[in-house]
Order: C-alpha cells, then sequence, then structure tokens
C-alpha cells in the first residue's frame, strides 16, 4: 500500500512553532516513527508552503497512490482551489489538523478540503496521522 502525506504551510515549523498549540516533535522525527510503526506501508511526504505547488503534488500523486493523508494547515480555510484538487484525483483523502481548528478562531470553522475528503480528524496532535493511516488499513 502506497500513500502520500502532504502537509501544508508552516507545518515545516513542527517543533519549533507555537509547541503549546502544535506540539515540540518536528515532522520529520515524527515521520521516522510512523515508517517504523507501519513498515507495511510505503509512505512519502511532501510540504510547501505555496499554494500551487500543493495542488500539482496532488495531481502528482493523486493517481497513483492507494490514500492521501493532508494538512492543509491554514489553506483549509482559504483554498476553494486546493478542494478542487482534491475532487479532481482518484485516491481517497482523509484530512487531519493537528489542533481543534473548532475550538480556535471562527474563521478556522470553515474548511473548504473537508467536504471533498473521506473524513477529517481533528484535535489529536500528531496522533490524527496514524489514525488517518489506520483507516487506510482497514479491510475494504
Amino acid at each position: 500500500m502506497r500513500i502520500a502525506i502532504i502537509n501544508g504551510p508552516n507545518l515545516n515549523l513542527l517543533g519549533q512553532r507555537e509547541p503549546g498549540i502544535y506540539g515540540s516533535e518536528s515532522f520529520d522525527a515524527f515521520f521516522s516513527s510512523l515508517q517504523q510503526a507501519f513498515p507495511q506501508v510505503e509512505l512519502s511526504y511532501y510540504q510547501s508552503n505555496v499554494e500551487g505547488e500543493l495542488i500539482n503534488y496532488l495531481h502528482q500523486v493523486g493517481f497513483t497512490v492507494d490514500g492521501i493523508i493532508i494538512n492543509p494547515g491554514g489553506y483549509t480555510h482559504t483554498s476553494v482551489a486546493l478542494g478542487d484538487a482534491i475532487a479532481a484525483i482518484k485516491a481517497p483523502v482523509v484530512e487531519v489538523h493537528i489542533s481543534n481548528t473548532a475550538a480556535r478562531e471562527s474563521f478556522r470553522h470553515i474548511s473548504h478540503v473537508s467536504a471533498k475528503c473521506r473524513g477529517t480528524i481533528i484535535g489529536l496532535g500528531l496522533q490524527g496521522y496514524q489514525l488517518a493511516l489506520q483507516y487506510f488499513l482497514q479491510p475494504a
């Protein structure tokens, strides 16, 4: 099974950025632990702070992987185009948010991608990525 993990803007700063909200572990360290915990899955990881690059990457992998886990970061609340890109690809997508966006500023309560995804996991920290992987590993 091939799963792509895609992170949006500012998630390259995990471990440094607002640790009270996002934790103190870098995503690179966490990704290594995911690879060890799920050796049966071929995981890839991509991060960009640029909306168009995220869309291009979705187009690139969206027809070849078995699933995508995406944390669109701030683009969740602003990018109709990212939602459209998710709707246009074949691979099922699970949206993950480290923080509980429903408990934050009101503009974060709007998602332009959730309706295009199989499901959304919010507020469970980095464990949300593990739960999304477990979802993809369930028998159909």
